[in-house]
């Protein structure tokens, strides 16, 4: 995984043995949850696939009750601040954690769209497709191919989310967006002006905590993330902080429209 590389990484604090408590209590009741409602989501899709096709009715919901349930076991607050958009659209964030996709998922029926890798890594992986995440090669060659599938989901009224950093930070700062994918959505909404919405996403570390607490990046194991993310005794908060919808019209600029959104996303972190 591409992360962002920066060296100065919070210590880690060894996890007492009431940690390890909350690790496996929270661990089990996060487990049974979000394999066993990926078992129903599977099963729902199985008669919702060739009744309604890509197109995902119900499915999404047992998604956004996964999440919704993911913040209440862990004991995290999570702030929804403005209106989140709904139907067919785009939507771009700062990625800072895998806590990112829960609270993004928890009030918004949204499909990610991922590095092609993502899909073969396990557990995530399988969740990814289960949930209709789409999946992009960064190869000029796919361009085309790349461009005709957003089209295709967007013709669906699907809304599709974008992490234009292109990988995970310490939750501070918002890494410059990079433009690439800014001209395939220009481009697939060619027709008519597509609406985008620029999402912060700002977290508020656990009291005594670094502040970088819940940020993931660099050679930080996934494994071990988890484990201290399930073993914090109070965790803090995430403000999920939805800005007004921007419309990409067909002679918006790649590069301007990346600036414009990054500044916004950084904004909701002053």
């Amino acid at each position: 995984m591409n992360t962002w590389n920066e060296s100065n990484v919070p210590e880690e604090t060894p996890i007492g043995p009431m940690g390890w408590v909350r690790v496996l209590v929270r661990g089990l009741i996060l487990g049974t949850v979000t394999f066993g409602c990926l078992a129903i989501l599977l099963l729902v899709r199985l008669l919702e696939r060739p009744i309604c096709g890509q197109a995902r009715p119900i499915t999404p919901k047992i998604t956004k009750f996964v999440c919704r349930t993911a913040f209440r076991v862990l004991g995290m607050k999570l702030i929804i601040t403005g209106t989140p958009d709904e139907g067919r659209g785009a939507a771009v964030a700062n990625h800072s954690s895998w806590l990112d996709i829960f609270a993004l998922n928890a009030h918004n029926e949204i499909y990610f769209v991922a590095k092609s890798e993502v899909a073969s890594w396990p557990g995530i992986g399988w969740l990814a497709r289960a949930t209709g995440t789409m999946f992009v090669i960064r190869d000029r060659r796919h361009a085309k191919a790349q461009k005709n599938q957003l089209q295709s989901r967007l013709s669906m009224g699907h809304r599709l989310l974008f992490f234009p950093e292109g990988t995970s930070t310490d939750g501070l700062q918002v890494e410059p967006f990079k433009p690439t994918l800014f001209q395939a959505l220009i481009d697939a909404g060619h027709e008519d002006d597509l609406p985008v919405q620029p999402i912060t996403l700002k977290y508020t570390a656990p009291k005594g905590e670094d502040a970088r607490f819940y940020g993931w990046w660099g050679d930080m194991s996934f494994g071990g993330h988890l484990l201290h993310t399930l073993a914090v005794k109070t965790h803090g908060q995430v403000e999920v902080i939805y800005h007004p919808v921007k419309n990409i019209v067909h002679d918006t600029k790649r590069k301007d429209l990346a600036l414009d959104l990054q500044a916004i996303v950084a904004s909701g972190l002053d």
